[in-house]
């Protein structure tokens, strides 16, 4: 067992002191900094505090004023400034940056409103669109009046529909419950696909360099390869969480600083206040299983090659497994009910993201989660049988890989020994 802890701390030591890892870590802590600071980033490169400074030339001499209250009710961040000079001088205005575009004002032949806008790029949708909408509204009002529609009537007629959603299964999650959901499910999803595909890579990685480099043949003449191959995987395994720890740790004190500057976009939507413990265990259930399910699936991959450029040829489809299962689970978010994707929560290479999407999202019996967790335990259980039995032959094969061809004869060099 010695030889075991031995070969698990030099895997998890070794990469953690390596270059790539090291520089790896520092990139994406400073991109979760970036993330979460996100709207102080950009408050450093907006000279007008977030504001779009657009300037008005009003050629009826009516439309401003009702222009710019209706404005207010859409976007507060939109400022106007009625312009006193002529349309050559408020161009050259905005081409120096004094505006952010510029916006005539004048009757059609029916005495209804009218606009031009004009900016340096139109690739601004949103401040397009806000304009528009402000103007439109002028539009309706001024329609109004002239059919003698009482302020009153009118704003009957664009009353927003009552509209509300009940869900009659018992114990059925509420709207907020949903999005505190969606947002922790998202984010988990995430982080099982970069971490599947990023660390079991690195466990196939490490095999193939061993053997390219003929170490194997010392560590299986003094160590078996099934201690070999659960030790790299523990090994990385460990690394991976120290990792995550940290990620998780430098985010969580960078969200809590800027909670309030963050409450807008995904995280004002995607609520992370109040999340279920349940919830939390299953999540962290389901990563621990879904990376022990790949990762051995890695380990005895990467047995199979002599050559480095080998490892992502031969481990090709488990990545586009990963894909795939991400895919549907990205599918799963807006429509987590679908038989599609219960069907696929028993699939045991998609059960990590999909089960865990529909036990966050959803309120299914105890006995779904447990069994999927059983058959995920199930598969990883005969995978680790037969990857040992896989390993133990595939690390004595060298020479060119013929891909999966290999996996027959890394079992006759087992029934050999």
């Amino acid at each position: 067992m010695n030889s075991f802890w031995i070969i698990l701390f030099h895997t998890y030591l070794n990469k953690l002191k390596s270059k790539s890892f090291i520089i790896t870590t520092v990139i994406t802590v400073l991109i979760v900094l970036a993330l979460t600071n996100i709207n102080n980033i950009i408050g450093l490169f907006d000279k007008n505090g977030g504001k779009e400074n657009v300037a008005v030339l009003d050629e009826t001499g009516e439309l401003y004023e009702p222009f710019k209250q209706q404005l207010k009710t859409i976007n507060k961040d939109i400022k106007l400034t009625l312009y006193k000079g002529s349309e050559k001088e408020a161009e050259k205005a905005v081409e120096k940056g004094d505006f952010k575009g510029v916006i005539q004002l004048h009757f059609n032949a029916e005495k209804l409103p009218e606009a031009t806008f004009k900016a340096m790029s139109i690739a601004d949708s949103s401040l397009f669109t806000d304009l528009q909408t402000s103007l439109q509204q002028v539009k309706t009002m001024l329609t109004a009046s002239k059919i003698n529609l009482a302020p009153a009537q009118l704003q009957k007629l664009y009353e927003p529909v009552s509209f509300e959603k009940f869900a009659l299964e018992k114990n059925a999650k509420t709207e907020e419950e949903l999005n505190q959901a969606r947002g922790l499910v998202y984010v988990l999803l995430f982080i099982i696909y970069f971490a599947v595909i990023m660390y079991a890579t690195m466990i196939a990685m490490e095999v193939a360099t061993e053997k390219s480099s003929r170490v194997m043949e010392i560590l299986i003449s003094s160590v078996s390869p099934i201690k070999q191959m659960f030790a790299k995987i523990l090994g990385i395994g460990l690394l991976s969480l120290t990792q995550l720890a940290a990620f998780l740790i430098v985010g969580y004190y960078s969200f809590t600083k800027n909670m309030e500057t963050l409450k807008e976009g995904f995280f004002g939507v995607y609520g992370f206040g109040d999340i279920p413990l349940e919830t939390i265990v299953y999540a962290v259930i389901f990563f621990i299983l879904g990376y022990f399910l790949y990762a051995t699936l890695a380990a005895f991959l990467g047995s199979l090659v002599s050559r480095i450029e080998d490892v992502q040829q031969m481990i090709t489809p488990m990545t586009l497994m990963v894909v795939a299962g991400f895919m549907i689970a990205m599918f799963g978010l807006g429509k987590p009910d679908a038989p599609f994707i219960t069907v696929t929560s028993y699939i045991p290479f998609f059960t990590p993201m999909i089960m865990f999407l529909r036990v966050g999202m959803l309120t299914i019996p105890a006995w779904e989660a447990f069994l999927g967790i059983a058959i995920l335990i199930a598969t990883i259980i005969v995978l680790a049988i037969f990857g040992a039995r896989v390993y133990r032959g595939g690390v004595l094969m060298y020479g060119k890989s013929n891909s999966f061809k290999d996996i027959k004869k890394a079992l006759q060099l087992t029934k050999n020994e």
